[in-house]
């Protein structure tokens, strides 16, 4: 028995123990301060561009040595990555959300426009552009969440409507899914929409009720005046 358990020793090292195990894993406090690497990183990203944002700066705004950044992240790509990385999964569980607790599909673009105004109210519009240009890792995260998951989630939603009678049948839920995927990132293009004339959260809330406008039955229609007057009953209120 001694002997078989000197093998698994040699072999296996201080992973044979439990409690030596546990050291090699990441502590709370580890963790805690990662989270709050990223949370800073994501607010001055989207305030103020990825590139104008250097790794000193996101070091004196957590009171800490840009040393200990790099204790969690191997250089700028790798903070970007794990940014965007943030923002898709929180993205991806609001969509979800917002397709559970809708009443109908309409219901749902408006719960959706609701989510993606909220964080477009403070975005720079270069940041996807900085992405794009500078952090290629990043950007085929992206651009790789936009064609699988949102995809998926904008043809779901025209199904469901078409099913709801709230759309239109004659409607190609594929081709319709294609075009509202391109339309739902033109505020982002700096040529059509130069930054400083005009708002992103106001032109993708004016491309997403045009577009569902173009789908939408007669019955649809209400559904998307009863849901307009609440949205501005509510920020006026």
């Amino acid at each position: 028995m001694n002997k078989l358990l000197r093998m698994v020793k040699k072999y296996v090292g201080n992973f044979g123990c439990i409690k030596s195990f546990l050291s090699f894993a990441p502590s709370k406090k580890c963790m805690e301060q990662r989270e709050r690497i990223l949370a800073k990183a994501n607010e001055l990203y989207f305030r103020y561009g990825i590139r104008s944002v250097t790794m000193d700066e996101i070091a004196g705004q957590c009171g800490i040595s840009k040393k200990t950044i790099y204790q969690f992240f191997e250089d700028k790509d790798a903070l970007v990555t794990a940014v965007m990385d943030t923002v898709i999964n929180k993205t991806e569980c609001e969509c979800i959300m917002d397709q559970q607790k809708s009443d109908n599909a309409i219901h749902e673009v408006f719960l959706a426009l609701d989510m993606v105004q909220e964080m477009f109210s403070t975005m720079n519009p270069t940041i996807l552009f900085d992405v794009q240009k500078h952090h290629p890792k990043a950007f085929q995260r992206l651009a790789l969440h936009k064609s699988d998951f949102f995809f998926s989630v904008i043809k779901k939603n025209i199904e469901r409507g078409k099913q709801e009678g709230i759309y239109r049948e004659d409607i190609n839920s594929e081709i319709l899914a294609k075009l509202r995927l391109e339309t739902a990132f033109l505020p982002f293009n700096q040529d059509l929409f130069p930054k400083g004339r005009y708002h992103v959260a106001m032109l993708e809330q004016e491309i997403t009720e045009h577009f569902v406008y173009g789908m939408a039955t007669l019955k649809g229609q209400k559904f998307i005046q009863k849901y307009k007057q609440e949205r501005t009953k509510t920020l006026t209120t």
